[in-house]
């Protein structure tokens, strides 16, 4: 009796626990690779986590990953491929409320706000901008970010 007392309460709280399991509330967003470059990557592009996206950093490389000539066409491909995983989540870039940049050249601060202005149409989210060494593929800027659905 004791025995069949443990069962039916073990099956009781597991199944009470299962729709905290299932509800995590995690959906890992990864565009823009191969499924062999997916399964070699140890990151996803964006991690949303109930209405809160959570971006990885992102560059401006062209199809060939080369970093262009100019810090205005790598700042627009950068934003061009964390507008996309924003879209992919169900966003747009004004649910975007917080950025970080970081910079291995602070002289292309200017730049670097030329391209950026013209991407958010009601407002600014907060955001940072540091200096930092070297970034990957001699990239001059890393975006990263948080983005927010909220109900409209």
């Amino acid at each position: 009796m004791k025995l069949r007392t443990h069962v039916v309460a073990a099956t009781v709280l597991l199944l009470a626990a299962l729709p905290a399991f299932a509800q995590d509330g995690r959906k890992h967003i990864v565009i823009g690779r191969t499924p062999a470059e997916v399964a070699n990557s140890p990151w996803s592009d964006a991690v949303l986590v109930g209405n809160t996206l959570y971006l990885s950093g992102y560059i401006g490389v062209d199809s060939n990953n080369k970093v262009p000539a100019t810090a205005e066409e790598e700042t627009r491909l950068a934003l061009e491929e964390l507008k996309h995983t924003v879209e992919a989540a169900g966003m747009s870039m004004d649910d975007i409320v917080k950025i970080d940049v970081l910079c291995t050249d602070l002289s292309l601060f200017p730049k670097f706000n030329s391209v950026y202005r013209g991407y958010f149409k009601n407002g600014f989210p907060a955001r940072t901008f540091t200096g930092s060494s070297k970034l990957l593929l001699g990239a001059h800027f890393e975006i990263t970010g948080v983005a927010i659905k909220t109900a409209k």
